[in-house]
């Protein structure tokens, strides 16, 4: 029987159903305990899944059955509970982003690497087939120079959706909006397959939705250090919401990625494995985004990141996406924030 580390999750908001579901689901983890400040929703949480309730933060920390923990509660609750996760010995699944900003974010690294626990941060559609095949083109130099990059992420939010948690859409706990919080997972696979930013610059605004302190629009022009162009656009308003898209443009082929579809695979020399590319991820492999609503989404994506994460747990190696991995969409996003405030370009050292 193959070895399990055994799970606990932090917080049971909405997103928690999802880590319990992957980790079911995964031949290497199991879900032992779960832990929520609302004892209620806990207990209830526990009852569906079959596994125990601790109401004690700290009792949950020094139970030695829990050998990892996934971390589900809002964003600027992250850093709380890692920290002490940390120091406990914990091996840690932080959901995206790791934290609000780069200096928290930082500090949950230090400690993790401090405390030799590994810190995966969930971008599970780095995980995807298709993504795979667009970086191993990439790593083969298919692309030739690379000239343009863009992440299109067209979603939509209803008022409802921010009104039905007091943390959704504030700075303090939601860390940003249509950029930290939906976007991200595509920038993160913008910065994975063409490399880090050099220089941005950004416009955002909050044009559809009332009573939030973050943005629903943003738009950002990107210089990256391999020096290609590229561009993000942002947004949780253009009903109904549509697939998300990031397209690769070099000088001698080109990609678009369309949720965990591929639509473009051209390039100027073929091998003979593209047309079976093309006829594989045509219609992706059941690991789309919620462009229109939040929980629209497979645990796939999350099952496959809990099993490279256990792995690495049991093997004693690293986890393919690491808190450093995790942590340069979170330095992007906090600098298009900036260049919005100050209107100046942000330049990355």
């Amino acid at each position: 029987m193959e070895q399990k580390v055994k799970f606990g999750i932090i917080g049971t908001g909405a997103i928690a159903a999802m880590h319990a579901q992957a980790l079911n689901a995964s031949s290497n983890a199991e879900l032992v305990a779960v832990f929520d400040k609302v004892t209620e929703r806990a207990a209830k949480f526990a009852g569906e899944y079959n596994v125990r309730a601790v109401n004690d933060f700290e009792t949950f920390l020094a139970d030695p059955e829990i050998e990892a923990v996934t971390i589900a509660t809002p964003t600027g609750i992250h850093g709380l509970v890692a920290l002490p996760s940390a120091k406990a010995g914990k091996h840690i699944l932080c959901e995206k982003p790791l934290d609000t900003t780069l200096e928290k974010t930082d500090e949950i690294i230090r400690a993790c690497e401090e405390n030799n626990v590994v810190l995966s941060a969930v971008f599970q559609s780095r995980f995807g087939s298709a993504v795979q095949e667009i970086k191993k083109a990439v790593d083969a130099g298919r692309f030739g120079k690379m000239v343009l990059a863009n992440a299109h992420i067209h979603w939509f939010r209803s008022q409802e959706y921010y009104d039905s948690a007091t943390w959704r859409g504030t700075w303090e706990l939601d860390g940003g909006g249509a950029l930290m919080n939906q976007s991200i997972h595509n920038i993160d696979l913008l910065l994975y397959l063409n490399g880090d930013p050099a220089e941005v610059f950004a416009y955002t605004d909050t044009l559809t939705h009332s009573g939030i302190e973050v943005e629903d629009n943003a738009v950002a022009v990107i210089k990256f250090k391999n020096g290609s162009l590229g561009t993000i656009e942002a947004s949780t308003s253009c009903a109904p919401g549509f697939p998300r898209r990031l397209e690769l443009c070099g000088s001698t082929g080109s990609a678009l990625l369309e949720d965990d579809c591929i639509k473009r695979w051209t390039f100027a020399e073929e091998s003979p494995e593209d047309e079976d590319i093309r006829a594989k991820y045509a219609d992706g492999e059941n690991m789309k985004g919620g462009s229109g609503d939040p929980m629209a989404i497979s645990y796939e994506g999350h099952r496959r990141q809990i099993q490279d994460l256990a792995k690495a747990v049991i093997s004693g190696k690293n986890a393919k996406l690491s808190g450093r991995e995790g942590r340069r969409a979170v330095q992007l996003i906090c600098g298009i924030y900036e260049s919005a405030k100050t209107g100046k370009p942000v330049k990355f050292s």
